[in-house]
């Protein structure tokens, strides 16, 4: 892989479920070595399907890639198996079911190491580090996970997947039931971890605000497509965009895309 290629190429997917259903249509996304990239866009809009795609997961839930490809570090990675995408870097945390209840904090990191890791560090050493990195989980090591707050969860699932030596971190719905300081703290932490360990990460979330505290680049999704992309600062800035987000749009909240026709029409019309 040269310099200037992406570590991620998303080029034009479909993906189908039960061989009828079309949930993603054309979209196309890059992620270069060492970038927080946002999926952003609301409940419905493709950014699970879109992730589950990439890591190999929609291949559960009845679905392929039945168009386009996705190409990481050069090779290409649709419809393969989750356990073949892990052992090429590729990690997903996912939006539910993140531990197994019933066992410890230690004993979810433990379980989380792939079963060949060759030249990884020793298991003990990685959940050190991730202590190092979530305290709170330190405390809690012998405590049941099922019995942990969204925010600690949401640590040990981020965690679990440090336990996989990952290049890639896929992370869905980050700030999905929590409160805005549990938010932001985990956002920095992350940020931390990817300027310390080197890592790249794709994050989808509904909160454009959060995400693009810490994303270099995002895409916006809605109805399966992509339909706007840029830098953080320019998505921060785009008047559509925060119209919509913001839900400031006369008449209730609104579609992208109908934010952008009315626009365009007081533009016309105007």
């Amino acid at each position: 892989m040269s310099a200037a290629e992406p570590l991620l190429s998303v080029e034009k997917i479909e993906v189908t479920y039960h061989r009828v259903v079309t949930a993603v249509q054309g979209v196309s996304l890059a992620v270069a070595r060492g970038q927080i990239v946002a999926l952003l866009g609301n409940n419905g809009a493709g950014k699970t399907t879109t992730l589950r795609a990439i890591s190999g997961f929609v291949g559960k839930d009845d679905a392929r890639v039945t168009e386009g490809s996705i190409t990481y570090k050069g090779e290409r990675i649709e419809n393969r198996q989750p356990h073949e995408v892990t052992r090429r870097g590729i990690v997903l945390v996912p939006e539910r079911d993140k531990e197994f209840e019933n066992l410890s904090v230690a004993e979810n990191l433990l379980v989380a190491v792939p079963a060949k890791r060759t030249g990884a560090k020793p298991a003990k050493l990685l959940a050190e580090a991730v202590y190092e990195y979530f305290p709170r989980l330190a405390s809690l090591r012998r405590r049941e996970a099922g019995y942990l707050s969204g925010g600690e969860r949401q640590m040990l699932a981020i965690g679990s997947a440090l336990m996989c030596s990952p290049e890639l971190l896929l992370i869905d719905e980050l700030s999905l039931g929590l409160g805005p300081l549990i938010v932001s703290e985990l956002l920095h932490r992350l940020l931390r971890i990817r300027d310390q360990l080197g890592l790249t990460v794709l994050l989808v979330e509904q909160n454009v605000g959060f995400a693009l505290e810490v994303a270099d680049y995002g895409y916006v999704m809605e109805n399966g497509r992509i339909v706007l992309d840029g830098d953080s600062a320019r998505l921060r800035s785009h008047d559509d965009v925060r119209e919509f987000y913001l839900g400031q749009a006369q008449g209730g909240r609104r579609s992208y895309r109908d934010v952008k026709q009315y626009r365009r029409g007081r533009r016309w019309y105007g």
